[in-house]
């Protein structure tokens, strides 16, 4: 049974669009997508009680073609990766609300469509995963 229908594009949004990667933070309380066209990553909040989502923020993705993006472990951080423009943005995550702020890490990688976080090796602190 369907139980919501949403955009993840603004309502004067009329330009050409694809979505791309669709995935829930490690914590279940927030939904990211991407769209390829209008170069954003999208939040939503899930309502677990109800099985909807509301819309939290958009955060461009400072490229073109947004393909793929990963979370780490920890949900603290989304890595945007932005196929046409060759470039990987570093997002923050808020754990209150899930909205995306830029770190100020952004790295030139030709051709970027998957980021995959790695666990730390064992015995080396970094401050993360």
């Amino acid at each position: 049974k369907e139980l919501q229908t949403l955009s993840s594009l603004p309502r004067d949004y009329n330009g050409w669009n694809t979505a791309a990667e669709i995935a829930v933070a490690p914590s279940g309380k927030f939904l990211f997508a991407s769209n390829r066209g209008h170069n954003t990553v999208v939040s939503f909040a899930i309502d677990a009680s109800k099985g909807t989502l509301n819309w939290v923020a958009e955060q461009n993705t400072g490229g073109k073609m947004p393909r793929h993006f990963g979370i780490l472990s920890s949900g603290n951080q989304l890595a945007i990766c932005n196929q046409d423009s060759d470039t990987v943005l570093l997002c923050h995550i808020d754990a209150g609300n899930g909205r995306l702020t830029p770190s100020g890490v952004f790295a030139e990688v030709p051709s970027p469509v998957c980021a995959v976080f790695l666990p730390a090796q064992a015995g080396k602190k970094t401050g993360d995963d």
